[in-house]
């Protein structure tokens, strides 16, 4: 199973990033393996859509679940047409929220917001 994690810097350390479509890296975690890999959001500059791009980003890299603080509809549109489970992650450090995930303490993300829209969420 591959978990991905939206991360302000490349460290199992950093908190997970409040911003999906903003955020400068994903860590994509091999749960098998215990694997990270680091990948640059290319979505982070982009003057609109950063939300769809991002999760495009998310299924290119075949994760098969998401781990997110907050998440725009139309990402979660595209997560969920490629059967990817999104999950409430804590404002915590990527290690706690990866943890949390392992022991089932993490819940299934329900509230999914109208996205920003060309607004920046820093």
């Amino acid at each position: 199973m591959k978990i991905a994690i939206p991360v302000e810097n490349k460290s199992l350390d950093s908190n997970v990033c409040l911003s999906f479509g903003r955020a400068p890296y994903f860590l994509f975690y091999n749960v098998e393996t215990k694997e990270s890999n680091f990948v640059v959001n290319s979505a982070a500059a982009v003057t609109g859509g950063a939300g769809i791009k991002a999760a495009q980003t998310i299924v290119d890299n075949k994760a098969n679940v998401l781990l997110v603080t907050q998440l725009g509809e139309n990402a979660a549109s595209v997560l969920k047409a490629a059967d990817i489970k999104i999950y409430q992650a804590k404002n915590a450090s990527v290690k706690e929220n990866l943890d949390d995930f392992t022991d089932d303490k993490l819940s299934l993300l329900e509230k999914i917001h109208a996205g920003f829209h060309g607004r920046r969420n820093r």
